[in-house]
């Protein structure tokens, strides 16, 4: 699974974490989805995209292995 990037999606009323090829997995409220995908980003060292209602991605987070001269 490493590589693919997990996403933070609304789905109706609810929040979903998504990962291609593994599926996805629903929550009641955004806070709880973006901590579930924080922690399976961190576990495959991937990117995790927040994105809002609209779908547009508001947050991005890395948890890769990102050069060290990168400020910030």
């Amino acid at each position: 699974m490493q590589g693919i990037d997990v996403h933070v999606v609304p789905v109706g009323d609810r929040w979903a974490v998504e990962t291609e090829g593994v599926g996805r997995e629903t929550f009641d409220t955004q806070a709880e989805a973006i901590a579930a995908g924080a922690e399976r980003a961190k576990q495959t060292k991937v990117e995790l995209f927040i994105h809002g209602r609209d779908g547009q991605i508001r947050e991005r987070n890395s948890f890769g292995h990102d050069p060290r001269d990168v400020k910030g």
